[in-house]
């Protein structure tokens, strides 16, 4: 029999990844604040759920895909909450980026109620989530993560799916992944602003640079939104913002200098304060635009400077 997996956090990126789920064959329970992500999960086959409460006893398996800290506390902790009706043996997985602390203690918390709470924020964006692709970096027990790495696979690549240690583990290494996509984006975002004060097509600049060591999946997706000027969200600026809040703590709590990482952080937060929260996070390029002086326009591309 085919164990029925639980799904909380129906957004941009949960939707596709509990559909791919459900797709898989599992029988899918669903909650999410938003009634139209639920309405069309329905509609393919998962059953409804009215709280997270009522998911944690339909499911032993369950997904968390929510915002920040705060809003993974209210599912599991709040009223209704995950925690207030979990059955002996669940197995918890946080897809969500949170703080590694508050990872910590929410599975240090499970554990003393007879469940197992593994962290496992996801890195790929909305594209990952629909393809089933995503890089998956999970912390917690090994015996936990072994008996769910079949449904892990299905929502991440199986070769991405990696277990980096202890509770928190995951989300220290979200932290980190989102630092040096941050340092990509603005590295790369400047190569395209000398290139075009220059007077060099900024286009065949990143063509060249995608067949040498420069290459990079942000140099490759992200430059192109940046040349193109499409920022339709895959992960919105806001949702960065918070990621890089999350690594300002700790990298404040664990006393590293990271200088590149402060600097993002304050475009990023700039992108944000001029009402763009809701773009791309790759929109952060429009900022070093701006401070340039020059057009973030994808016509300008091919202007030539004297």
């Amino acid at each position: 029999m085919v164990d029925t997996i639980g799904f909380i956090g129906l957004g941009l990126m949960g939707r596709p990844m509990a559909k791919n789920l459900l797709k898989a064959g599992y029988p899918l329970v669903v909650h999410s604040r938003s009634p139209a992500p639920v309405d069309d999960l329905v509609a393919a086959g998962a059953i409804r759920a009215s709280s997270p409460a009522e998911v944690a006893r339909r499911a032993t398996r369950i997904f968390t895909m929510v915002p920040d800290s705060p809003d993974v506390e209210l599912v599991l902790e709040g009223p209704d909450g995950v925690f207030s009706a979990m059955q002996p043996g669940t197995i918890l997985i946080d897809t969500s980026t949170i703080a590694p602390s508050a990872a910590r203690r929410l599975a240090e918390r499970a554990t003393s109620l007879g469940a197992t709470m593994l962290d496992a924020p996801v890195s790929g964006g909305d594209i990952g989530a629909t393809s089933g692709t995503l890089s998956i970096m999970v912390g917690g027990d090994q015996a936990a993560f072994d008996a769910v790495k079949p449904l892990l696979d299905i929502v991440g690549n199986p070769e991405r799916v990696v277990r980096i240690g202890d509770s928190g583990a995951g989300q220290l290494c979200k932290v980190c992944n989102q630092m040096v996509i941050g340092g990509t984006l603005t590295a790369v975002t400047e190569a395209f602003i000398l290139a075009r004060k220059a007077g060099v097509d900024p286009m065949k600049v990143r063509e060249a640079l995608l067949g040498g060591f420069a290459a990079s999946r942000v140099l490759e997706l992200h430059g192109e939104r940046v040349l193109t000027g499409n920022y339709v969200p895959g992960f919105r600026a806001a949702l960065y913002a918070k990621d890089l809040r999350i690594a300002a703590a700790t990298i404040a709590e664990l006393d590293v200098p990271a200088h590149v990482s402060a600097i993002v952080h304050q475009l990023v937060e700039a992108l944000v304060a001029a009402g763009r929260g809701e773009d791309d996070c790759s929109a952060l390029a429009t900022v070093l635009f701006d401070r340039a002086g020059i057009s973030a326009s994808p016509s300008a591309n091919t202007t030539k400077t004297k």
